[in-house]
């Protein structure tokens, strides 16, 4: 029997993945770094070290990393003054509420990073759990996001389904003993993803029911 769901929020609930992606090119640039789509989603869904390294090793000019993160944080900060969510996101977090589901959310990010969009986009509440990298001493690919958010649900892991959108977010979820439906945003749709329970090409794909019924099927 299926208790809870929980969904990851960058990538997943907003595509602000393709937003940091784009960013992170512009600023590049003025260091005469070419960055790649595939190097970029090395990081998604974790933290931004192996970015940073590659920046390092490829730069023509001395970076300074405080630097890039300003006038990357100005682009995406402009670019996200309207987020939108993702397609069908809050019909499946309305037919969870619906159906006596709990919700929770595990995200790499910050709490305030990630609960400022949620309340700005008005589905905060619909959240019972909300863990984040403040919460944590490793994000993902590390499960213990996902571990501490079972735990405060009070479920067991076999009764809770993970939604992902990143390669990092999936090993986590599955390290963690986690179904796990991956949902890919442009950015990530080219990574190699094993070991999922499901994938949707967007959640308009099948209902929540319908995802529920399908992995309790198999």
């Amino acid at each position: 029997m299926i208790k809870a769901i929980i969904f990851d929020f960058d990538g997943l609930i907003v595509d602000t993945e393709s937003v940091w992606f784009e960013a992170y090119k512009e600023v590049l640039l003025q260091y005469e770094v070419e960055l790649t789509l595939q190097k970029f989603s090395e990081v998604i869904g974790t933290t931004d070290e192996i970015l940073y390294e590659y920046i390092n090793s490829n730069a023509k000019v001395p970076i300074v990393r405080e630097k890039i993160e300003q006038l990357v944080k100005e682009i995406v900060k402009q670019k996200l003054i309207k987020p939108v969510l993702r397609e069908n996101v809050e019909d499946y977090l309305k037919s969870a509420k619906n159906a006596g589901l709990q919700i929770g959310l595990a995200s790499s990010s910050s709490k305030e990073w990630v609960e400022s969009f949620l309340k700005k986009l008005n589905i905060f509440d619909y959240f019972s759990v909300i863990k984040t990298s403040d919460d944590v001493s490793k994000v993902k690919p590390d499960p213990e996001l996902y571990l501490k958010a079972i735990e405060e649900l009070g479920v067991q892991v076999n009764e809770a389904i993970a939604f992902e959108d990143s390669l990092n977010g999936l090993i986590a979820a599955r390290k963690a003993g986690l179904k796990c439906v991956i949902v890919p945003n442009s950015v990530t749709t080219h990574l190699e993803f094993e070991n999922y329970s499901l994938r949707l090409s967007s959640m308009a794909e099948k209902t929540l029911d319908d995802v529920i019924n399908h992995l309790l099927k198999n």
